[in-house]
């Protein structure tokens, strides 16, 4: 082996394992366009609800007052922490009357895998930070921790309120939580009132609001290279996506009409009924508990003037699937007929290629309604792809095969017009047309089937349905997650402690499939360029079985089942190939007699 040969190897090895590192990060991020009209906000908006008369604000039993008298006081220091839990079909939702926040919200008809409970969504949760905390002024601040009243409006109806002396401004806080059977979105209420017509200004805000610390369900970010954080920000027009890193603390500055945090299969979205009323969105990743780091959005509410204000949040806390995001684009399918939102940009996808995974997703979730097994309708949607893409393959090789036969006066004409490159270039294409070639056929094929990987990569390890979807019992039973026969008790570099049977069927068939193809004279090459061909065939699916040993099974079994298929493909192109060949030497002998 030369010394060129062995320096690539090297090259190629470092960058490759440099994108083993990576590879999880790399998202399309778009730049956020321009505001929404007005009035296609306002058409999204709810008219905001009144409370009951029993629990109007001005009506608190803690009102302010310019002393706070001894009774008051007693009864402040009366108050006890508890936690009161909400059930519906969709959530577990436990809220505690510390700082009026939520400390547990369980997604009951999505199962960890590893609790066989319902998912935690709300993640992280520590005494210093909980999931709907409002911070007091800017995002900076700490959260609200005092204890507050508690009124219990019906089942799924909580009202908390306090008086508070904060930098020498007094104030009533309330915050109500009304959540509805079959929703994913509940609906939260702040109201402040003070006696002060100057209203509240802590450094240009009143109040922040903020989502979940994280986002579950808990997930080892060395571990699981394709899972990531993101914080989303939609402004009407396109999503603002940014992955997110360990100990970050971002403002986010332009305009949106939701924000919030994703994972890869759940979402914590906070929507404000009046945009406007919100100064910026931040987004934070700090290191708060151990070395778990925090993946969360918040949004920062502009100091007002007047005595009295109400601002009204719709909370998405859900499953990051189209199914449930759209139902929220149309008042009639939804029980807090909200509409306008399009909450359905928040899905993962590469907005260039959305037209492609749509229609994949369609002909497999055709094929899921006949077969009833995600899996088998994966092996079924890539034969039917490969049939559909073997006459470009065809042509693909065919073509290879044609400009090896005009090489010889294709380089005739090089050494006759080397001294005008004009004239070569219009001999050059003359050629061709005589031939009936058209060099760029070649380069078709080729990009259609980077299209469809790069399509396939984001569908099938962002599909929410394949989360927990069984392909076969004891071997695949996650088609969201690697394969696994053995647990081991300590990790292999690399690998992990999992032994994975999948990812060494698809290395097996990519080195078969590499020796057909060579075979076939694919990839003939003498002295430096065949070295580089015999790296490429064999070097870099044993680099990809690194890179790809913890990836989804159902991606794995797209690849494995694809590079199987086109075995059988390409022996076939070879034996036309080979026929085609004799054609041609027949040719050649002919006109030398």
């Amino acid at each position: 082996m030369n010394k060129n040969t062995v320096l690539a190897i090297v090259l190629s090895t470092i960058v490759i394992f440099v994108s083993y590192f990576i590879l999880p990060l790399i998202f399309p991020s778009l730049r956020p366009a321009a505001n929404v009209p007005a009035d296609d906000v306002a058409e999204a908006r709810t008219e905001q609800e009144i409370l009951p008369e029993e629990t109007q604000f001005d009506e608190l039993e803690l009102g302010i007052a310019d002393e706070i008298d001894a009774e008051q006081i007693e009864t402040v220091s009366k108050i006890t922490e508890e936690t009161f839990t909400v059930l519906t079909d969709k959530a577990e939702v436990i809220l505690t009357n510390r700082g009026g926040d939520i400390i547990s919200y369980k997604l009951l008809e999505h199962l960890d895998k590893d609790t066989g409970t319902g998912v935690q969504i709300s993640d992280n949760v520590s005494e210093f930070n909980r999931t709907c905390a409002l911070a007091l002024g800017v995002a900076e601040n700490s959260i609200v921790d005092d204890l507050f009243e508690v009124e219990k409006i019906d089942d799924y109806t909580y009202f908390f309120k306090r008086n508070f002396n904060y930098n020498g401004k007094k104030f009533s806080l309330g915050k109500r939580y009304t959540f509805m059977p079959g929703e994913y979105v509940f609906k939260l209420d702040i109201f402040i009132h003070t006696d002060d017509k100057n209203g509240l200004d802590f450094d240009g805000a009143s109040y922040t609001l903020r989502t979940s610390p994280q986002i579950g369900p808990h997930f080892n970010p060395k571990q699981n290279r394709y899972e990531n954080r993101q914080y989303l920000a939609f402004n009407g027009s396109k999503t603002k996506k940014v992955i997110l890193g360990s100990g970050q603390f971002k403002r986010y500055d332009k305009d949106f009409i939701w924000s919030g945090i994703a994972g890869k299969y759940f979402l914590e979205l906070v929507i404000p009924s009046a945009a406007d009323t919100i100064s910026a969105g931040f987004y934070s990743s700090r290191l708060e508990v151990n070395d778990y780091a925090n993946a969360q959005a918040m949004v920062e509410r502009r100091a007002f003037t007047g005595s009295d204000i109400q601002d009204s949040y719709f909370m998405y806390f859900g499953p990051r699937n189209e199914k449930e995001l759209k139902r929220y684009n149309v008042s009639e399918k939804n029980g807090w007929k909200i509409s306008g939102y399009r909450l359905n940009q928040a899905l993962q996808t590469y907005d260039w290629l959305k037209w492609l995974e749509t229609i994949l997703k369609f002909i497999m979730e055709m094929l899921y309604k006949v077969v009833h097994n995600w899996g088998v309708a994966i092996i079924i949607m890539t034969i039917l792809l490969k049939i559909a893409m073997f006459p470009l393959s065809k042509k693909q090789s065919l073509g290879t095969l044609k400009m090896q036969e005009l090489q010889p006066k294709m380089q005739a004409i090089q050494a006759k017009y080397k001294d005008e490159p004009q004239k070569m270039q219009m001999e050059t294409q003359k050629l061709y047309q005589q031939a009936g070639y058209n060099p760029a056929s070649g380069c078709l094929p080729m990009l259609f089937q980077f299209l469809i990987l790069f399509a396939m990569y984001d569908l099938f390890n962002n599909y929410f349905e394949f989360r927990g979807a069984m392909f076969i019992p004891k071997w695949i039973p996650d088609l969201s997650s690697g394969d696994t026969v053995y647990t081991l008790g300590f990790n292999i570099p690399l690998l992990g402690n999992q032994i994975r049977i999948l990812p060494v069927v698809y290395l097996a068939s990519q080195l078969l499939f590499g020796k057909i193809t060579q075979n076939g004279g694919m990839t003939a090459g003498n002295g430096q360029n065949g070295s580089s061909m015999k790296f490429m065939t064999y070097g870099m699916p044993i680099i990809f079985f690194f890179l790809f040993y913890n990836a989804p099974a159902g991606l794995i079994l797209y690849w494995t089942i694809s590079n199987f298929f086109q075995m059988g493909q390409q022996i076939l192109i070879n034996k036309m190939m080979a026929e085609k060949k004799a054609e041609i030497a027949a040719k050649n002998t002919t006109k030398k007699k």
